[in-house]
């Protein structure tokens, strides 16, 4: 799977259903590549396409359960990997890791944001 693919699920499940043009401004590609990629995995089964209650004209991209536990898996995956490296430092080195940590969370935080862009 492609990272814009992997961030686009990343995306739905931490915000909920969205348009495709929202998604393309989110990851940084056009409309139309965002179409393209949403078809495939909307294919695997990962996404799936429904009518927006609130307007009738506007169709959302929404996570499947397939993608919310593909979503899960992948963090998991990345929780044990940071897991096996973090036991190799230190002490002095888990200590400075552990009083980064709000700063690194305010970080994270920032940039989510950015790439969510303004709320409306």
């Amino acid at each position: 799977m492609s990272l814009t693919s992997a961030a686009t699920l990343a995306t739905l499940d931490r915000t909920g259903p969205r348009r495709i043009t929202d998604l393309a401004a989110t990851e940084g590609v056009t409309q139309p590549a965002m179409t393209t990629l949403v078809r495939v995995i909307e294919e695997s089964g990962l996404v799936e396409r429904r009518g927006d209650a609130s307007d009738k004209r506007v169709t959302l991209v929404c996570l499947t359960e397939a993608g919310a536990s593909y979503v899960r898996t992948r963090r998991q995956a990345g929780v044990h990997a940071f897991e096996r490296l973090i036991r190799e430092l230190t002490g002095d080195e888990v200590e400075a890791l552990v009083a980064a940590l709000p700063a690194l969370k305010h970080l994270a935080e920032l940039e989510s944001q950015d790439r969510e862009g303004p709320k409306q």
